[in-house]
């Protein structure tokens, strides 16, 4: 961790000197992208631990209910869904508490350039990092619970554009809280009512292609939720965090 947190202002002092030479946000945001992926690839508890959390929520189900396919199969798509959304929940509990903590925070935010596309690229690394890698593991775990076949293509898709939207919107609510310690409690009071129409039109897509209808409007909804937090959540995330640095 003292590595980590050495390493951070060199990656911010780089950061600043390629976003002079870019002069452009496009050259803010690729160097910003680089930076997190440097800074979080190095935290692998921070990655595995959502994994886990999924895997274990999933595994123990039917544990506590029923083993057979005649009760998990109906549930299969709100237990996959809950306990993604939970995952992704938790890992965004210390998304931008870290660099809170070693002061770079404030130099992002004092630098002169939009804090926008910098919290942009944050969130996109841990939606690559975290989120995906859980949509990659949501198949084998649907195979316990009995979920159907033609389900597995759409569980993926949904997952995959739901959980962007779970991380861009989670990713303001942990703005907001960063300057509070331990606030997941908090946090997660705040961007629960957000997550519903996620949680709703998600495990709508999977039903629809379970009963063997099409899942397209749901898929659609579900883009169009992941394109409107992609162009506003920004803008949100740089506001928060403005507000937590100056009332700390």
């Amino acid at each position: 961790m003292n590595q980590i947190n050495n390493e951070k202002p060199a990656a911010f002092c780089r950061l600043t000197r390629e976003a002079v030479n870019s002069s452009s946000l496009i050259g803010v945001f690729v160097a910003a992208l680089k930076r997190e992926w440097q800074l979080q690839v190095r935290r692998k508890g921070d990655l595995i631990n959502p994994l886990v959390f999924f895997a274990l929520v999933v595994v123990l189900f039917p544990l506590g209910v029923s083993p057979t396919a005649e009760i998990l199969a109906p549930v299969a798509p709100g237990v996959l869904w809950v306990a993604a959304l939970l995952a992704v929940l938790m890992s965004l509990d210390a998304l931008f508490r870290p660099d809170l903590q070693d002061g770079s925070l404030e130099q992002l935010l004092v630098c002169g350039y939009s804090v926008a596309p910098l919290s942009l690229a944050k969130v996109l690394v841990h939606w690559l990092l975290s989120c995906v890698p859980l949509v990659l593991l949501a198949p084998l775990l649907g195979i316990m619970l009995y979920l159907p076949w033609q389900a597995q293509g759409v569980l993926m898709l949904s997952l995959l554009l739901g959980s962007l939207a779970l991380s861009l919107v989670g990713a303001i609510g942990a703005a907001l809280t960063t300057g509070l310690g331990k606030s997941g409690v908090l946090m997660t009071l705040l961007v629960l009512p957000f997550y519903m129409p996620v949680l709703i039109f998600g495990t709508g897509a999977m039903q629809a292609a379970i009963n063997g209808h099409t899942a397209l409007a749901h898929l659609a909804l579900l883009a169009a939720l992941a394109l409107v937090a992609l162009a506003l959540s920004p803008w949100a995330i740089a506001a928060a965090l403005r507000i937590a640095v100056s009332g700390e």
